[in-house]
């Protein structure tokens, strides 16, 4: 068994397709059919059943997922440790995060780093908790939801999520809306897998939107609002000229916590955890907001 039919097995799973996971595996699609056949082979199972030209995981498939999985985090971690030991320090760090997270936050971190510093990729992961996007092999996860044992979490900071309202708005002047006063009004929603819209959705309570306008993400959501289509709840950075409005919601305002989650085992955790501390200064300074 190769350890790279075990990738192609997973990575199919997680696409859907054959024709998906070859596409982001750069492999053609008989050929990864072939690939996933030699691994069946090999382990003496079926994983997939191929009725009615559809693959589908097996009943064998679906229970050797998670340990399939659990190898393939077992390799990588292996691999990151004897860089790890090998250089005496990370050369390479993924950062899993929101879309929104890497482009007004994770982005422009990494362009302050210094030359010695681990050289940063990064993956979108929206609406994934720590946990799912530290099995897929990322080092760093920046997220809202708390984490559990074993990972070790560090709060970044509180971040507001805005209500963004064209400059000849009647309120542009005010600074902060209340949030009953916002929802006489026509919103503009991100996906329900937005940290944004999670904190909306659970502010309003057991109240109700005014015919919401669903947005793709947040730039698109300002777009609309700049083209006088509703105010725009979001936590990105202000584009088209908007301004943006703190939401009060009486004891607090509408915000999100920004949180560093990573494994305790990592063979680099202390480095971990001081880049999420560089992450977590980083972020304060610039947007001017409290840690907690």
């Amino acid at each position: 068994m190769e350890l790279r039919h075990v990738r192609y097995f997973v990575a199919t799973v997680d696409a859907g397709t054959v024709s998906g996971a070859a596409s982001r595996l750069h492999l053609t699609q008989p050929g990864l059919s072939r690939q996933l056949r030699q691994l069946e082979k090999d382990l003496g199972v079926r994983l997939f059943d191929r009725a009615s030209g559809r693959l589908e995981l097996s009943a064998t498939g679906r229970s050797l997922l998670p340990q399939a999985r659990d190898l393939l985090q077992r390799a990588d971690a292996l691999k990151i440790a004897a860089s790890f030991h090998a250089q005496g320090r990370l050369e390479r760090l993924t950062i899993g995060a929101p879309t929104v997270t890497l482009t007004d936050v994770v982005a422009p971190f990494i362009a302050t780093l210094a030359p010695d510093d681990p050289t940063v990729d990064v993956v979108g992961l929206d609406g994934s908790s720590p946990g799912e996007v530290l099995r897929r092999g990322v080092d760093l996860a920046i997220g809202t939801i708390p984490a559990s044992v074993p990972f070790h979490e560090m709060s970044l900071a509180v971040l507001p999520v805005w209500a963004y309202v064209p400059a000849g708005h009647p309120w542009a002047s005010l600074g902060s809306v209340a949030l009953d006063d916002l929802l006489d009004e026509p919103l503009i929603l991100l996906p329900p897998a937005f940290t944004a819209r999670q904190a909306m959705d659970v502010a309003i309570s057991d109240k109700s939107y005014k015919s919401p306008i669903d947005a793709a993400n947040g730039t698109v959501a300002q777009a609309l609002a700049a083209a006088g289509r509703g105010i725009a709840i979001a936590s990105d950075d202000p584009r088209f000229g908007l301004i943006p409005l703190a939401v009060d919601l009486g004891d607090r305002r509408l915000s999100i916590r920004l949180r560093a989650v990573w494994d305790s085992r990592h063979p680099a955790a202390i480095t971990l955890s001081g880049f999420a501390s560089r992450l977590g200064h980083f972020i304060r300074d610039r947007y001017n907001v409290p840690k907690s």
